[in-house]
């Protein structure tokens, strides 16, 4: 069982019951470990990736901004009013800019959420590569025990582009939804509905199917926890070191992350990763780059397959037809999803995001060679404004820093409001939001 009570903020004990809600979470965001169960994900030995900070940087704080709204503002407005714990911005692998709120700092860890999908789909693309999961067999052939639910017939690669036809309402506000039970079943929320926690595991098993599988997508943290069991499997190793033996270590992480499990065992794979915002940016660094990493000798050497990353940048009409179909259409006009990552037609060129509830973000441009790191405590799960926003500041600075005219052909403009894209929640919000997905 996680700690049932952490310290005093404001006032306001902070336990597994509250820790996303204000205004605890802008301090527990960054004390998960003190809080809920966690297991190490060793950063290994060797050097970390150096991050040279850029000689004499600009300050993107000034860059002008059209908001959502329309409003005319700039990158420091919106991440001043958007509740933000830590940014980092790299171009071309240099250090241009970081920033910490009173809780953080550059070695402290905070809440990924469901950034840690991200991660969790470059493990997939490793054990794929080296052949040791296959995204063609069955589910039920690394995970039996998932005989009997709606995973039966559905394929490794369904559940990697959240494509299967299983049944998870991911609905933040509705206290009967699957995240709720979800929450109730791990033990995230003692004592609902009665007793111990049965586990991460024992939930996935109990998930019906609503449609075939391999047609629709649909966003749902469900795909991404049988995802991690099914690796866990194909491996025989526990996901806390396949992320470290896989990714993080071999990316060039300056410190260990953590990952939140169930108390029973079962790691969080959906979104359980507590991290470093510089090491977030070294992994957003090592997408950018292709999947490479520097070697220490002039050359690089390869963390994740560059293949598989060239097929999630370069979407099929599959691909396309099944996000356009779906709720997140609106969130993201033209954009898709694949291999556990989002991709949205930015002001610059298509744009890579890894996204988490309360404002975590990775945001990767290949136009303008940037990578842009967020952390917040947003103080609901979800905040469309606060996200579109976010990406529309992230957009300017990386034309700001590519050189690129903020008023010429192919830069933001107006467009909808991204809507509710970003994942898991441990909280307790209860207000409705405009799209869920």
């Amino acid at each position: 069982m996680p700690p049932e009570q952490g310290p005093t903020v404001q006032g306001v004990p902070v336990t597994s019951r509250n820790w996303q809600d204000p205004p605890v979470n802008r301090w527990a965001f960054w004390h998960v470990p003190e809080i809920l169960p966690t297991y190490r994900v060793p950063r290994g030995h060797e050097p970390a990736r150096p991050l040279r900070p850029r000689s004499s940087a600009p300050d993107l704080r000034a860059v002008p901004v059209l908001r959502a709204d329309s409003a005319a503002s700039s990158v420091g407005e919106v991440l001043a009013d958007t509740f933000t714990d830590a940014y980092v911005v790299l171009q071309d692998g240099e250090l241009v800019t970081e920033w910490y709120g009173p809780e953080g700092a550059p070695d402290r860890t905070h809440a990924l959420m469901s950034v840690s999908k991200s991660v969790l789909g470059c493990v997939a693309a490793v054990l794929i590569d080296s052949g040791q999961l296959d995204p063609d067999g069955e589910i039920v052939r690394y995970v039996p025990e998932l005989a009997a639910s709606g995973y039966a017939g559905a394929l490794v690669r369904h559940v990697l582009d959240m494509r299967s036809g299983v049944r998870f309402a991911e609905e933040y506000a509705n206290p009967d939804a699957d995240i709720r039970r979800l929450d109730e079943w791990i033990g995230w929320r003692p004592g609902e509905p009665a007793g111990e926690p049965r586990g991460l595991h024992a939930f996935l098993a109990t998930l019906p199917a609503e449609a075939p599988h391999g047609g629709r997508f649909l966003y749902r943290s469900a795909e991404s926890d049988v995802l991690g069991w099914v690796c866990e499997r194909a491996a025989g190793q526990p996901m806390a070191r396949l992320a470290a033996e896989l990714v993080w270590a071999p990316m060039g992480a300056e410190h260990d992350a953590g990952l939140l499990h169930d108390g029973l065992g079962a790691a969080v794979y959906d979104g359980g990763l507590c991290a470093t915002a510089r090491d977030v940016a070294r992994f957003g660094q090592m997408l950018l780059d292709g999947g490479a990493v520097p070697d220490g000798d002039g050359g690089t050497r390869r963390v994740v397959p560059p293949q598989w990353l060239r097929r999630a940048w370069a979407v099929d009409a599959d691909t396309r037809a099944a996000f356009a179909a779906s709720p997140a259409e609106w969130a993201f006009p033209g954009g898709w999803y694949r291999h556990q990552f989002w991709f949205r037609p930015g002001g610059y060129g298509d744009v890579l995001l890894a996204l988490g509830i309360h404002g975590q973000m990775v945001h990767v441009s290949r136009r303008t060679n940037t990578v842009c790191v967020k952390f917040s405590s947003w103080p609901r799960a979800q905040e469309p404004a606060y996200l579109e926003d976010t990406l529309r500041a992230f957009d300017a600075a990386g034309g700001f820093l590519a050189g690129r005219d903020p008023g010429g052909p192919g830069a933001p403009g107006r467009r909808r409001l991204a809507g509710v894209v970003s994942g898991l929640s441990r909280g307790g919000d209860t207000s409705p939001p405009p799209t869920v997905i």
